[in-house]
């Protein structure tokens, strides 16, 4: 499509650095400053890797369009582990040896299916969204106490991929449809709390946004 990227990104770098990255081609591909506008569709965090949009130019005025669209998800949650920002990159804040491994095979399927449809969930303490005009992760960085805010994410779909142990922890793969504005940090630490331990988002990748897919994607 016209003025559409499709960039797959590799993890430990934030999505403003896919864009700073891009700029960088265009420099030494000879384009010359003022470099055309870009936006990203959707936010990755660093941990993750996967399908983001990018939009150059007049390709900047549909990015509204596509952040509504759904995103498929692979991922893997901790069993046994949560931190304070709900993924491995966090501090510890809790942590149990798992002795139950088998119960926690049989019934991990049957939670995941549980979480299919519309819920209310709290969105992490390290997120972007703004509480009295400051994100909230600007709040935790600075150590301030408070009660992130609950909002209705959707899990449209979600398919067991496989539970295994690793290390004292036990790892659950799945991969998972959502709306627009489901973070899949909420997600892993609700899937703990219906399976009774604590639970933390240990790896993720985005592999579709709506009908666009990962497979098609440039690497940087």
């Amino acid at each position: 499509m016209h003025n559409i990227l499709l960039i797959d990104k590799p993890s430990g770098i934030t999505s403003f650095d896919v864009i700073r990255r891009l700029r960088r081609k265009f420099r030494e591909n000879g384009h010359s400053a003022p470099f055309p506008k870009m936006g990203h569709a959707g936010t990755l965090d660093p941990l993750a890797t996967g399908l983001m949009i990018v939009a150059v130019g007049e390709g900047t005025k549909k990015l509204q369009e596509y952040l509504k669209l759904p995103k498929v998800y692979e991922a893997e949650v901790m069993l046994g582990m949560r931190t304070d920002t709900g993924d491995r990159e966090g501090k510890v804040l809790e942590k149990l040896l798992i002795t139950n491994f088998e119960f926690l095979k049989e019934s991990s399927e049957g939670v995941l299916k549980s979480m299919v449809g519309k819920i209310m969930l709290p969105v992490p303490k390290y997120s972007a969204i703004k509480v009295g005009g400051k994100r909230l992760y600007a709040k935790a960085r600075q150590r301030e106490e408070f009660t992130p805010p609950e909002k209705e994410m959707e899990v449209i779909r979600i398919t067991f991929q496989g539970i295994c142990q690793e290390g004292e922890g036990v790892v659950l793969k799945f991969e998972t449809e959502v709306a627009s504005g489901t973070y899949i940090r909420s997600l892993a630490e609700e899937i703990g709390k219906r399976v009774g331990v604590p639970a933390t988002l240990w790896s993720l990748r985005r592999t579709q946004i709506g009908t666009f897919r990962v497979e098609n994607a440039e690497k940087i």
